[in-house]
């Protein structure tokens, strides 16, 4: 069958390509209806990312956060005109201690390869997971993401001790906001500290029980376990402060990309016996247990929905255009696109 699939050929520049889908027992095509750009989908855009990964993953489709409708199910587990989260991860082979998000032989959407700026995705059962009728589409379309922190508070409640008095987040932008969200759903008795730099963001977290400017953190004040929600060259400072504020064999999760090494103070780390955990994407499982969270959380969902910021419907190329220099300059919130191509 044929597609029609928008590719990045070079940073700014789509162009549609035509190509033939394979179909087996297992596809389930579905059309891409509201998807999300996220700052690795800009990184490929404005060509920050080094020449010489642009030079080997272009061209191909952006965007891995978002949903669609099924049209055509092979497979007999779906229903025509569903509404399911397309999840980005496809391993190609399950190994019995590491997860599909961790194997290298995985693929995922807008990494080397295809995205969700398709006209059809055909995709595996495996692959799809049912938005709830509760889920307004503009929250599902970005699930992805809030899939990645659901999976980074699991793995670190598996590592961290009991003391679950204080958790602090360090970062005020989309991730923290998402982590510090449902740190507040899953240990509604616990304390949430964010730690920011912009006072005007720090303002959405009006549910956390307090919040400091990073220059402003008391001397005395510590914290039980933590989240580093930064990335990029503040990544280095975030991780200092934590160490410093966090209690003893108080575990942290790192959860910021950054392009560049960034230096940690292992003699605190070693002095204090913290534990550190490291994640990166997130599993079917993690998709489904997100949804379930979002279907049964009404005051987080709708908290979820306030961070939904820029909204426009994409009918031609220069649409897109002007949706990826919107959301280059928007300060806060994620963008969603009413997919229409």
């Amino acid at each position: 069958m044929l597609n029609k699939i928008y590719r990045l050929v070079a940073p700014r520049q789509f162009e549609p390509f035509i190509i033939e889908e394979k179909i087996c027992e297992d596809t389930v095509i579905v059309r891409p209806t509201f998807l999300s750009i996220c700052h690795a989908d800009q990184r490929y855009y404005t060509g920050s990312r080094d020449k010489a990964v642009l030079r080997k993953k272009l061209p191909m489709a952006l965007i891995h956060e978002g949903i669609g409708e099924v049209v055509k199910d092979y497979s007999g587990q779906f229903s025509s005109g569903e509404r399911v989260i397309i999840v980005p991860n496809t391993p190609m082979e399950s190994d019995k201690i590491i997860a599909e998000n961790y194997l290298s032989s995985s693929l995922f959407r807008s990494s080397g390869y295809d995205g969700l700026m398709q006209e059809y995705v055909f995709a595996r059962s495996d692959r799809l997971v049912r938005v709830l009728d509760n889920v307004p589409s503009n929250v599902a379309a970005y699930t992805e993401l809030i899939s990645v922190s659901f999976h980074s508070i699991k793995r670190l409640k598996r590592v961290m001790n009991s003391d679950q008095e204080i958790f602090g987040i360090w970062g005020d932008g989309n991730l923290g906001y998402i982590t510090a969200n449902l740190l507040k759903g899953l240990f509604p008795h616990s304390k949430l500290y964010v730690f920011g730099k912009n006072e005007d963001k720090l303002n959405f977290f009006s549910f956390a029980d307090k919040v400091f400017t990073i220059d402003e953190i008391p001397e005395d004040l510590m914290i039980s376990q933590a989240f580093e929600c930064v990335g990029g060259s503040g990544s280095y400072f975030a991780i200092q402060q934590i160490i410093k504020h966090i209690k003893p064999q108080g575990s942290i999760a790192i959860m910021g990309v950054s392009e560049n090494p960034v230096e940690i103070n292992t003699r605190m780390v070693l002095e204090k016996g913290l534990t550190i955990s490291g994640t990166s994407r997130s599993s079917a499982l993690d998709f489904q247990e997100t949804i379930d969270f979002l279907s049964t959380h009404s005051i987080e969902r709708k908290r979820f929905e306030n961070l939904v910021g820029i909204e426009s419907k994409i009918n031609n190329i220069n649409d897109l255009h002007d949706f990826f220099e919107a959301e280059f300059s928007n300060t806060w919130g994620k963008a969603i696109m009413e997919w229409n191509l």
